[in-house]
């Protein structure tokens, strides 16, 4: 319109061919491209400056560009002159105009050629701003080209020869700079890209294929011809990495804590003084104590927002200026719509105007589109980054958090932090512009109105206040539902974190169904917040679909009552509907947001409390050069969590260079935290820590990480091949290696799942032995080995001759055997060193130690002092001995280990999580319409129909009212036209609700179904399965998936049915009003079919890499928090850091593309939408004698929504598609293989067996997988009721495996296991492990009370469970605690000791009370004193059971009645131990290596 205002004043009427004056195109049509270039230069130069890419040599290209800017320039020059030489030698004195003009178009000319030179050596390779610039320029002069055509066939007389060839060379010159300037250049000098294999192709992209993002067209069909697959992937642009990302975050949030932390020193400080002053009076201290704590109250937090806003905040800007011309482009539509109303009523108006509206109104619409997609694209690149920060900051602070606050946040929440907070923060970027966006689209809205219809719009303002305050309650509502939810939802990840951390537990005991049922319970009272949550949101649904047929309502009621001279004609009608339909979007998106804020607000909490966790005292150990020792010890105190009494007290300490120190003491009694306290890992209240050199640790429960067993021992180090061997040879893992189906290739579960305990430990040991530090803390490594391989690692690795006898070393250990070798032994109780010296001195002072070893020596005192005198050589001989023995038969097997090497695929374990390819079956969403309920689905489905009818038909009589008849000024049927109106208007809002409300609630039942059904189907699987598969996507399962299925699906099947009604409505109406589109719609529906399909193959398969991709950065994540303390010793962190850096950034190569697909295919969609609306138009015009006014408003308005609907259905088509992906996965376990029967119905057993306790094998074997050698072959043994049968042998020997083929823990291969003439295998497996009791090797414990740890069922009384506490030497402890039996275990047990573990399996035990009783190596981690209370316990409670001991301190079984003896899975001997030692075999050396012959 303002178009029209111009020509109104410069046109030469002529109805056909309009025209512009020659003042017009001398001045304005000049002057608007130079102006638009000299107010954009300055700024777009100082850009420049501060964002330089690199230099670009001179191409053929920028030559072109630069001699076609100076020709022009000459081009104007010469205009110039030939103006002067007229005023010279002419007789009629040229106007000003006619030197003014070319002279300013010259000077613009000659600013162009500096800004393509200055673009080049700022490394620019298109250039959108002389893009902008030429196309100016060219559309300006194709209406003076137009008009000088006209001109010269018209008057041929006026036409100056001279001015006519300039502006024709002009006007060439101006199209090839045009085309010149829509091509890329070449990329700068040593730009990243040159290097790159697989480079984003974004930043060589010319300008026009940037804003239509055309430049990954080539991805887009690949992907339509093949699965995309990883190596298509781009690398990230350097912006987005996260080496680039993360520590700008992690600087300014560091940066706002110490902001923070300086302002409240200042308020602390002042109370301080005042108590220097006045410590002579007693209670001033106080009274300042308790000031000091009310100011740290108020102190305030530091602001993640502030944080967060600075370090994204000025690429986000960009996005602000996008968004606010795509709202006032909004407004082009309606106007347009008016325009074309009055034309088709005003049958005088010459026909090219309606042609120029269709044209303008195709123009803008094109704009519209384009900025938008521009706009999205900047937020959804800002919220990537914003994840990649997140995740990264937290990684990075829970390298550093100290344990007192790591035990405030579990692994569950600190997963979930990762996953779903920072996705939070991802969804809101997108939207957050809504904010000052939808008030100011609702203010245009409301003036636009205004001017339609006059002061009646208050009555439809008026309607939407009101509404308002409804969203709002509903907003604050679902906010808290929110919070109970993600609650709910953290107890839920953390309890299903512990159970398949702890799942051969849960297997050996039969306690699934316990914990299944634990889960359940979480997860009903999640599922009644969701329930709540659904009818909000149907009510809400039902306010935001009525609120604009309200508004609409009230306003046309109010004009069409207020007068009866007031006519709803076509015009007003429509374009306020027009209107209407704008102003609906802000009003749905505004409570939207606000949610979406509130959830982000609750998440920016959470994240805020986490990275505000108070960290390691990094000055805790001091690293420096300290005269005679290399580690000491002051005065020290030392703490847990400040809020607990010292763990440690009065520790001094001086440890010698090089020596060997032994520290001992009871369960209990601080010596693992000790190490911690070296370690820099435990609050240091008083004293120094000084430690010389580096340090290598090996915690008590051994720590590795799911790679290969080479990867585990190399740690990251440099690979030094004879060192590695020599490390290897003295762990005495070579016969191991030997064991294992690839070597040291074999890739390791998940916290060494396929690893025993011994070989966990002794890989443990050797990662540290290999990484060659100064100082070596060993916490207890030789617990879990058998006795022979101990003495062979203290040897060869620890002791006196050992690889490391030239370090220093603190070894925490129960083996007594060790100590007479030690330089000096630390004896601790109740966390103070209470002796210190060398073995002769202390058994020479008759203290404690000498007590404690008479005690519980095995051997008295003369042999022991024997063995020590001859330990020297014979230790060495036997050491020698068994290596050659060794080495001939390593020669042996050299041969096929190599070829073991070969074949790496033998040694894979875990499964990564593959991302399945093609289109989702249909029998997908079958399952999830099922799970729903058929019936339901229905009903559903038919309120949705109802409901979209209803809105067509109502605007269908919107449109004849308009077209009444007007008599005497009035419409006299108006007021039966209005009721219908309303009429139909309510029903389609009770229609909206019940669909709401049935699909909400069938979502929540299809959510309760599946993941009912997923938990049975995990919990059904067999050991190997949780063996293959990582923890992490377990938990992604019930984790991210099941939010999908809760929150995400309903969701989108709501919106995917609305958009796709929308489309059909909209092509009816548009074919009933003007038929003729009825030639254009199949062919555009083709094109926006086709290019679905094409969007679809690509954007699915991007979406599955990209959840494949997750899947790792939670699993390292997960592994990191479990091994902290082995990182920081090794100091490591940057390392991992790294390590998880690159996994996050691996996920984002696969979500960048995938977010540009979605602005490709919105581009080229919307286009299709624009071509609707424009033919809509056209066809209107072209037809506009036989259209009334009301058709056409009609079909316009509905064509003017088509592109959003079109947009919004293929988003919800291809959303839908790779969200019900979530359903697919969750049903993926329901085919993997199973357990047996867990329960037998009815239970042929009676009800007291087992009653002897007598077990026989019969020939039995047993294999790991069916691909591997049997692991126990041909076993006949009869154990009768009542025995006690020790089982021994070297690690990997088939000890574990037998226990684990008793429980079926892995069925057998051949043969049978008869206990009490029953046949194990035809028993369901509950009636089995619930009836014969196990203590395992690692002592596992559930976060939850005491109590429930030891009886999940509640089948036993409080008396019964005390017992069980006494006799397992526990009542004293839990009688300490202030909670009894109910005190809290935190997750894994980590505040009891691992000692006190071990006696609550113990006590789990002594209160199944079964007539079999299996120990695995349970006496390990326990000190001698409580080994000896555990082994008293086992003889007095259980002296009529039949008991298995897998032994590594052959004293514990030396007096049982048999022991068998294995070797690589057969039986080597089986008899009493008196008979074997005489026999002099195999046990006769162990028993020798042990001290016991």
């Amino acid at each position: 319109w303002i178009f029209l205002f111009l020509m109104d004043g410069y046109q030469q009427f002529c109805p056909l061919l309009p025209d512009f004056t020659q003042c017009f195109h001398n001045t304005v049509l000049v002057w608007l491209p130079c102006l638009y270039l000299w107010i954009c230069a300055p700024i777009y130069l100082i850009y420049l400056r501060s964002h330089n890419q690199g230099y670009i040599c001179m191409s053929l290209l920028n030559k072109a560009k630069t001699a076609v800017s100076l020709l022009l320039w000459i081009i104007c020059w010469a205009d110039v002159f030939y103006s002067f030489w007229e005023r010279s030698h002419g007789s009629s004195v040229p106007a000003p105009v006619l030197l003014v003009s070319p002279t300013l178009l010259g000077l613009t000319m000659l600013l162009a050629t500096f800004i393509v030179q200055y673009e080049r050596m700022k490394g620019v390779q298109s250039s959108g701003v002389m893009l902008i610039y030429w196309l100016l320029a060219t559309l300006c002069a194709i209406v003076t080209f137009r008009s000088k055509i006209l001109q010269a066939l018209d008057q041929l007389s006026t036409v100056c020869v001279w001015r006519y060839t300039t502006f024709f060379i002009y006007f060439t010159l101006l199209l090839i700079a045009l085309f010149l300037s829509c091509l890329p250049d070449r990329p700068p000098l040593f730009s990243q890209a040159v290097k790159d294999p697989n480079p984003c192709p974004e930043h060589g992209a010319s300008f026009l294929s940037k804003i239509t993002f055309w430049w990954i067209s080539r991805m887009m069909v690949i992907g339509y011809k093949r699965p995309l697959e990883e190596k298509d992937l781009w690398s990230l642009n350097l912006d987005d990495r996260s080496q680039n990302v993360v520590p700008q975050l992690v600087h300014r949030w560091n940066t706002e804590c110490q902001k923070v932390k300086r302002t409240e020193e200042k308020t602390l400080y002042s109370p301080r003084q005042d108590r220097q002053r006045e410590t002579k009076q007693g209670p001033a201290v106080e009274e300042s104590e308790i000031l000091l704590t009310k100011t740290q109250q108020k102190a305030k937090e530091p602001s993640l927002f502030w944080v967060l806003c600075l370090t994204f905040g000025p690429y986000f800007l960009i996005s602000c200026l996008y968004k606010f011309i795509q709202d006032i482009l909004m407004f082009v539509g309606p106007e347009i719509l008016r325009l074309l109303i009055s034309f088709v009523n005003n049958s005088n108006a010459p026909s090219w105007h309606g042609f120029f509206y269709t044209a303008l109104l195709f123009v803008c619409t094109c704009v519209q589109s384009l900025v938008l997609q521009r706009y999205f694209h900047v937020c959804f690149v800002t919220g990537m980054r914003l994840r990649t920060a997140i995740i990264g900051a937290v990684y990075r602070k829970a390298l550093v958090i100290s344990s007192a606050a790591r035990r405030t946040s579990t692994v569950g929440e600190i997963v979930n932090l990762m996953s779903v907070d920072a996705q939070r923060f991802m969804d809101l970027i997108t939207y957050i512009n809504m904010i000052w966006s939808a008030p100011l689209q609702v203010v245009l809205a409301l003036y636009f109105l205004w001017q339609n219809l006059g002061a009646s719009v208050l009555a439809g303002v008026a309607v939407m206040i009101l509404l308002v305050p409804v969203n709002a309650v509903i907003a604050m509502k679902t906010k808290s539902y929110q919070v109970a939810q993600m609650k709910s939802k953290d107890n839920r990840i953390k309890l299903m974190n512990e159970m398949l951390n702890g799942i051969k537990v849960l297997k050996l005991y039969a306690w699934e169904l316990a914990f299944k049922d634990k889960v359940a319970g979480i997860r009903e009272s999640e599922l009644q917040v969701l329930k709540k949550a659904a009818y909000l949101g149907a009510v809400s649904t039902f306010t935001w679909v009525c609120a604009p047929f309200l508004v609409a309502l009230s306003t046309f009621a109010v004009y069409v009552l207020v007068d009866e001279h007031n006519v709803l004609d076509a015009e007003k009608a429509f374009v306020s509907l027009a209107l209407f339909n704008i102003l609906r979007f802000p009003l749905n998106m505004l409570p939207m947001v606000i949610s979406s804020m509130v959830q982000a607000s609750v998440s920016l909490k959470r994240l805020r409390v986490f990275l505000s966790h108070e960290e390691l005292q990094e000055d805790s150990v001091e690293h420096k050069v300290i005269a005679g020792c290399d580690i000491s010890i002051m005065d020290g105190v030392f703490c847990w969590s400040r809020s607990e009494s010292p763990a440690l007290k009065r520790l001094n300490v001086c440890i010698p260079e090089g020596s060997l120190v032994a520290v001992v003491g009871h369960v209990g009694s601080g010596k693992s935290s000790l190490l911690s306290a070296l370690l820099g890992e435990m609050d240091k209240l008083e004293g120094t820590v000084a430690i010389k050199g580096s340090v290598a640790y090996v915690p008590q429960q051994a720590w590795i990480q799911n790679s290969t067993l080479k990867g585990n021992i190399i740690f990251g180090q440099e690979r030094k091949e004879a060192w590695y061997q020599h490390v290897v040879e003295a762990c005495a893992l070579q016969p191991d290696l030997e064991i294992l189906p690839a070597g040291d290739e074999t890739e390791i579960g998940e916290k060494g799942v396929n690893l025993s305990g011994g070989q966990k430990q002794r890989v443990s040991l050797a990662r540290a032995v290999y990484c060659d530090r100064a100082i070596y803390l060993l916490d207890d490594p030789l617990s879990a080995v058998d006795a022979h391989v101990g003495k062979h690692i203290f040897d060869q690795v620890i002791g006196p001759q050992g690889l490391l006898k030239d370090k220093t070393r603190v070894l925490v250990t129960h083996g007594l055997s060790y100590l007479p070798q030690a330089d000096l032994i630390l004896v601790m109780v109740e966390g103070e060193i209470t002796e210190m010296g060398s073995y002769q001195q202390l058994m020479a002072t008759e203290g404690a130690f000498s007590e404690f070893l008479r005690t519980y020596a095995a051997v008295d005192q003369t042999q022991n002092n024997e063995s020590v005198a001859k330990s020297g050589t014979k230790g060495l001989e036997n050491g020698t001995i068994n290596s050659v023995s060794k080495l001939s038969q390593t020669g042996k097997e050299d041969k096929d280990l190599s070829q073991k090497a070969k074949n790496p695929g033998v040694g894979k374990l875990t499964e990564a999580d593959k991302a399945s390819t093609g289109q989702v079956k249909l029998s997908v969403f079958w399952a999830y319409l099922k799970a729903i309920g058929v019936l339901l689905s229905f009903i559903s489905l038919l309120l949705f129909i109802t409901h979209h009818g209803l809105s067509l038909f109502s605007n269908y009589w919107l449109s004849l009212w308009t077209d009444d008849p007007v008599i005497n000024g009035t419409q006299p049927t108006r007021m039966m036209r209005l009721g219908v109106y309303g009429a139909l208007g309510f029903s389609q809002g009770v229609a909206v609700f019940g669909f709401s409300l049935s699909m909400s609630i069938g979502g929540i039942l299809a959510s309760r179904y599946l993941h009912q059904s997923m938990l049975y189907d995990v919990l059904r699987s067999p050991m190997s399965f949780f063996e293959r598969t990582p923890s992490g996507n377990l938990v992604n399962r019930f984790s991210k998936e099941i939010d999908t299925i809760d929150t995400v699906i309903p969701q989108i099947f709501k919106m995917f049915l609305g958009s796709m009604f929308n489309v059909l409505g909209a092509c009816v109406v548009i074919l009933i009003a003007t038929p003729l589109v009825a030639v254009v719609i199949p062919f555009l529906g083709l094109l926006y079919f086709f290019v679905q399909r094409f969007y679809v193959a690509s954007s699915r398969q991007l979406k599955r890499l990209e959840s494949v991709s997750r899947s790792p950065i939670y699993t390292h994540f997960n592994e990191t928090l479990l091994g902290t303390s082995v990182i920081r010793a090794f100091g490591e962190q940057e390392r991992f850091i790294c390590n998880s850096d690159q996994r996050v950034d691996h996920n984002q190569k696969a979500y960048f593309p995938s977010i540009v697909a979605n602005r490709w295919l919105a581009i080229r969609l919307e286009f299709v939408g624009n071509c609707i609306v424009s033919f809509a138009a056209l066809f209107a015009v072209i037809a506009r004698e036989s259209l009334s006014p009301g058709i056409m408003g009609l079909s316009i308005s509905y064509a003017l929504q088509l592109t959003t609907s079109l947009t919004w259905l293929v988003r919800m088509s291809s959303d839908m598609e790779t969200n019900i992906v979530a359903v697919e996965k969750v049903k993926e376990y329901s085919d993997t293989e199973k357990e047996a029967e867990w329960k037998h119905e009815p239970s042929s057993l009676p009800s007291g067996w087992p009653t002897e306790g007598q077990i026989e094998l019969r020939g039995f074997c047993l294999r790991y997988r069916h691909d591997l050698d049997l692991a126990i072959r041909n076993i006949n043994i009869t154990i009768s009721g009542g025995e006690k049968v020790g089982i021994v042998g070297r690690t990997g020997a088939g000890k574990s495996s037998l226990t684990l083929g008793l429980f079926r823990i892995i069925e057998r291969a051949e043969g049978h296991i008869f206990i009490d003439g029953v046949d194990i295998a035809q028993l369901g497996l509950h009636e089995l492990r619930s009836r014969i009791t196990i203590i395992p090797q690692d002592p596992v414990v559930f976060s939850g009370s005491l109590r429930m740890n030891l009886d999940p069922f509640d089948s036993y009384s409080d008396d019964e469970v005390w017992r069980a506490l006494e006799f397992s030497h526990l009542k004293n402890f839990v009688s300490s605690l202030p909670d009894k039996l109910n005190h809290e275990c935190s997750e894994g047990g980590e505040n009891l000791s691992v000692g006190q573990r071990q006696l609550l399996c113990l006590a789990r035990a002594l209160l199944r009370k079964t007539k079999i009783l299996v120990l695995d190596e349970a006496t390990a981690a326990v000190d001698m004193e409580t080994d000896n209370l555990i082994q008293s316990t086992i003889r007095s409670q259980f002296e009529d059971c039949t008991i298995l001991t897998i032994a590594h301190r052959l004293n514990t079984i030396m007096d049982y009645t048999r022991v068998l003896v294995l070797e690589k899975g057969e039986i080597a001997e089986f008899d009493s131990p008196s008979n074997l030692i005489s026999q002099r075999g195999a046990f006769y050396k162990m028993a020798k290596d042990a001290g016991l012959v």
